[in-house]
């Protein structure tokens, strides 16, 4: 493997549509690989352009620093100027995995540069793969399915028991809202917005679960998804953690400096799964769907789950383990292929992995789910690592429809302007 950097005379007409669509006066790092697509084969030369620029145009004589690591272990270094031709890196691997290309911009002192007008730092962050579809995941618990069907049964002697169902002040004229708590197993209720079409007839909606990313915060209304009488939905929006709704600020700030400080990285409690905080999580994510699937108006066909981050790991768990969802929309999702730093592979900001957490994992969830199922994955995703979210969309089986977009430039929090994307789906 060589890595090296050199200057091409190219204006390409994505640093110029980029550029068009970011705010005026900042500065931008675009960047992009040479090919339409992010595959390479095995030690097949990757290259990637990155101009520094602001408003449309190069911005010169600005330190560039760059990074390239990788699933294949390899760390390489180095430092550029800025100039009207883009900064080019090469690299190459010769294993299945992902190279990661990070770029920063750095102060006249060498610090990391951000805009003024945002205060976000000035930075590239994506990649490129080899051969992804051999990416594999380590072997799951051999009595997986004998431990879930045994929380299933747990589930099932708490009867499914509305302990509140508040309305809520109209915003919608279609839509009806309300607070509800779903009586659950675990230490905590369901809690979550629920909102649906009015006066329609039964069996006669698709139903829509939501759930969150990452924090502490109350559930979201989603009355305008409910609003359309010749589409009519059941919608519920739950909290993670089954916690008060509508609450001020500080109540969420408490939380996250008190009980819920840094939940689900507690190493000790990761031991076992009954423990783990994703115990809970999952718990009341099958007590939703069995929630919306009683209500008289569902018409027992279409029931969607979604979410972003921890919302996609949440809604992948729940497609795996109720056959009923029939669609599964998950954007990059969390905690996918905890496993995989056992065979080197970048981990990203997760939990520190235990063999606990395989019950968990969504790459092994994937393997039983049956719903269509769309996925994204940013190339400069370190939070959740192409690696990761790759081996989940290889392990849902063949027979089920699913796709997978990647995004060039993409970090978990943040995508660029007109963003070079590619898809790969099975049917």
């Amino acid at each position: 493997m060589n890595t090296r950097t050199r200057a091409l005379l190219l204006f390409p007409l994505f640093f110029a549509l980029s550029a068009a669509l970011g705010f005026a006066g900042d500065l931008l790092l675009l960047g992009k690989n040479d090919k339409p697509t992010p595959f390479y084969a095995p030690g097949e030369k990757m290259t990637f352009e990155i101009r520094l620029q602001q408003d449309g145009k190069p911005v010169s004589g600005t330190r560039l620093s760059w990074t390239r690591t990788g699933d294949d272990g390899l760390t390489e270094k180095g430092e550029a100027i800025s100039a009207v031709e883009p900064l080019v890196i090469t690299t190459s691997t010769d294993k299945p995995g992902f190279v990661r290309i990070l770029v920063n911009a750095l102060d006249a002192e060498g610090k990391l540069l951000a805009n003024e007008n945002n205060k976000k730092n000035v930075f590239f962050d994506g990649g490129a793969g080899v051969m992804p579809e051999k990416l594999q995941s380590i072997s799951e618990p051999a009595d997986f399915d004998a431990w879930w069907a045994k929380q299933k049964a747990e589930l099932a002697k708490i009867p499914l028991t509305i302990l509140e169902q508040k309305p809520l002040p109209e915003t919608h004229a279609n839509v009806e809202t309300f607070d509800v708590k779903i009586a659950c197993a675990g230490p905590k209720p369901v809690s979550g917005y629920f909102s649906k079409t009015k006066n329609i007839a039964p069996k006669s909606a698709a139903a829509l679960v939501n759930f969150h990313g990452y924090g502490i915060r109350s559930a979201i209304r989603r009355d305008k998804d409910a609003n359309d009488p010749a589409n009519p939905k059941l919608v519920l929006d739950i909290n993670v953690h089954g916690i008060e709704n509508g609450q001020p600020a500080e109540f969420y700030t408490n939380l996250g400096k008190t009980t819920l400080k840094g939940y689900a990285f507690n190493k000790q409690e990761n031991a076992t799964p009954e423990t783990a905080y994703f115990y809970g999580v999952a718990l009341r994510a099958l007590r939703a769907l069995e929630f919306i699937k009683s209500q008289p108006e569902w018409d027992g066909k279409n029931l969607t789950v979604t979410g972003g981050s921890q919302g996609g790991f949440q809604a992948l768990l729940a497609a795996g383990l109720d056959p009923d969802v029939t669609r599964c929309n998950a954007g990059k999702p969390w905690v996918c292929d905890l496993g995989g730093v056992t065979l080197n592979r970048l981990k990203g900001w997760r939990p520190d992995y235990t063999r606990a957490l395989d019950y968990f994992d969504p790459v092994n969830h994937a393997k039983r789910i049956r719903a269509a199922t769309y996925i994204t994955a940013g190339l400069g995703d370190y939070v959740c690592p192409p690696s990761g979210v790759t081996v989940l969309y290889n392990n849902i089986p063949a027979t089920t429809p699913k796709q997978i977009e990647y995004i060039q430039g993409a970090t978990h929090g943040s995508t660029p302007p007109n963003v070079v994307k590619f898809v790969v789906k099975n049917k």
